[in-house]
């Protein structure tokens, strides 16, 4: 099984539409999981409504220049690394560029236990959050001076959640997690190594994308004087683990 897939700004071939446009799904076929991808470009001075998913989970990861979202109900600022998850197809909403524009736009389909929690409890949509408002954690696989923000908690929408990490000359170590799969969405002035087990080491820049299978062991570190800057984007795969708390000593059988 291969350890890590990565998407380098030299793989897209941007080729913009009339209205200034481009969309390229990211590693199609690597997860079979629910999960699609899409890397966008906006041109400054233009705008996309994207389309609307009645049944599936949509979150935004704006990486790259200033513009905002507006719908029907509000208009929200993107001045820096921003978030949106629309309220499905509910609310049409518009992005416009006032500057060269990227995102990555996320399709999440929902299953059985993803409606159960949804409907016990969720995030209000559509909801938007640029990183500076997020609230800021520590964790023990990170170094002392690498800050963490919490963009979406578990359960807020499902099975999925998603951060931010932002450290010079350190970044994250962490043992394999077999519970859920990982991508990171580098940002900014991103320079920083991967590391995935034995896989080759890869060195990652601002607007490149990965993916790492579940249970690989992980590092994403920056050398002295250098940049560790990205988005991680989590799906739980172990779905009893995830949605039913067992009894004290219980354990789930293959049934």
């Amino acid at each position: 099984m291969q350890k890590v897939y990565v998407v380098k700004n030299e793989d897209i071939n941007v080729n913009y539409d009339e209205n200034g446009f481009y969309m390229e799904e990211l590693l199609p076929g690597t997860y079979a999981g629910g999960i699609r991808n899409f890397k966008c470009f906006l041109k400054a001075g233009c705008e996309v409504s994207p389309k609307l998913h009645k049944e599936e989970t949509v979150i935004l990861m704006f990486g790259k220049g200033r513009g905002y979202i507006k719908s029907k109900e509000a208009l929200h600022k993107i001045t820096e690394v921003a978030f949106y998850a629309p309220d499905f197809d509910r609310v049409p909403y518009t992005i416009h560029a006032f500057e060269d524009m990227e995102f990555v736009l996320s399709v999440v389909e929902m299953n059985q236990w993803d409606k159960e929690i949804y409907e016990q409890g969720h995030i209000r949509l559509p909801y938007f959050t640029r990183m500076s408002d997020a609230i800021i954690y520590d964790q023990d696989c990170k170094g002392p001076n690498t800050a963490s923000w919490w963009i979406f908690s578990p359960k807020q929408l499902g099975r999925i959640m998603l951060g931010v990490v932002r450290a010079v000359g350190e970044g994250t170590v962490e043992k394999g997690h077999d519970r859920v799969e990982q991508w990171n969405y580098c940002l900014g002035n991103a320079d920083f190594n991967m590391t995935v087990e034995d896989a080759p080491v890869v060195n990652h820049k601002g607007g490149e994308w990965s993916y790492i299978p579940a249970g690989f062991d992980h590092s994403l570190v920056a050398e002295p004087g250098k940049e560790v800057f990205y988005v991680w984007y989590e799906h739980y795969v172990r779905e009893k683990d995830f949605c039913v708390s067992l009894a004290p000593g219980q354990e789930w059988t293959e049934d």
